[in-house]
């Protein structure tokens, strides 16, 4: 870290905080819109670390997180600088939409161009403007609307430097890959700048148990890094996930769910069924495979080939995962979180006079 630095046009000096706004777009009335921007820098050299929310303007689950940081900041800053943009899609965020007023998708648009399209000017702005003074970048996100995440970390592990932030982060789940094209955490990464994004909960909320475990995941790659002082608060277990696939409904009715998010499931076994309006059973969707369940939707009404539940299969398989979770505390926060999530999905044993205790099939 040089002693000057240039976060949204302003220079920062070692040991100064401040708030920034930085143009990113012009309203219909020609008005400049402009993102807030916190900057927190300590006294002492060390990485720049951007941390960035709702870039799908209704994923605002991260803006919590950064809230809480920038309010009442969990740690102290020893070394380097911590970037705060709780809200990078603020014309989405206004409307509660995903996207920006032309339709666009604003993370499949980086780097930008900023003679290109509206949401490639936004994209440029942000890239120039923010990600290219970082080091590291921290993409805070939620599940698509009518759906919810059990908390994951998407990171491409074959970057060193991306693993270990990804595992340094602390939640269970790690999904590898190095993400969709033109995403602001891949095109980071070809830019030299590792990136992580966090996948958690809904759409349209800010839940408790996330903002919680999305700070202690922050402070976890601030330590790992050397930028704040401490250990690293680890999870019940950890796993990555390389193998994932959606279980589609067969036909359409309303949803009975017999897994949870988060939930170890064997082969084979049920996770959920579809009825007739009046709850006659008709179709029983079956995991394909032993893994855990990353995301499920929230709209129990579905038609043939609707997406319902998000499977993932952890290298290793699921016994170490099933053991560590029964050894766990119900007070610490994956806990906590397994049971805030699972209030949104109505869960119950299936149907069934045979044993539902399928084998794991690792």
């Amino acid at each position: 870290m040089t002693e000057h630095l240039e976060i949204a046009g302003a220079s920062i000096e070692p040991g100064e905080s401040r708030t920034l706004e930085l143009p990113v777009a012009q309203s219909y009335r020609g008005i400049g819109i402009t993102l807030p921007v916190r900057v927190v820098r300590a006294e002492r050299p060390g990485p720049t670390v951007l941390v960035t929310a709702a870039i799908h303007g209704d994923e605002i689950n991260g803006t919590g997180i950064i809230r809480s940081v920038a309010l009442d900041p969990p740690f102290d800053l020893s070394a380097g600088t911590l970037v705060l943009v709780p809200v990078v899609n603020l014309l989405g965020f206004e409307r509660h939409s995903r996207y920006l007023p032309d339709r666009r998708d604003l993370n499949r648009c980086f780097p930008g161009d900023a003679g290109g399209s509206a949401t490639s000017r936004f994209a440029a702005a942000v890239w120039e403007g923010l990600l290219l003074p970082s080091d590291y970048l921290i993409d805070l996100h939620t599940a698509a609307v009518r759906r919810t995440n059990f908390p994951n970390i998407r990171a491409d592990m074959s970057d060193e430097r991306v693993a270990k932030i990804a595992r340094a982060f602390g939640v269970e789940l790690i999904v590898d890959g190095c993400g969709p094209a033109s995403s602001f955490r891949r095109e980071a990464c070809k830019a030299g700048k590792p990136a992580i994004i966090l996948e958690a909960g809904e759409a349209l909320k800010i839940e408790p148990t996330v903002v919680e475990l999305g700070v202690r995941g922050i402070r976890n790659v601030l330590v790992s890094l050397g930028m704040v002082e401490g250990g690293l608060r680890r999870p019940i277990h950890q796993a990555v996930v390389k193998r994932k696939r959606w279980i589609r409904a067969p036909s359409g009715g309303l949803l009975q769910f017999h897994v949870a998010p988060g939930e170890p499931v064997s082969a084979d076994q049920p996770v959920a069924t579809v009825t007739s309006l009046l709850g006659r059973d008709r179709d029983t969707l079956l995991a394909p495979f032993a893994g855990i369940v990353l995301g499920m939707t929230t709209l129990p009404a579905v038609s043939p080939g609707d997406p319902v539940c998000h499977l993932g299969r952890p290298v290793g398989g699921i016994r170490p995962i099933r053991a560590a979770l029964e050894e766990a505390s119900g007070k610490r926060i994956e806990s906590r979180v397994r049971d805030d999530l699972a209030t949104n999905v109505v869960v119950s044993a299936p149907r069934s006079d045979g044993d539902e205790d399928a084998a794991e099939g690792d």
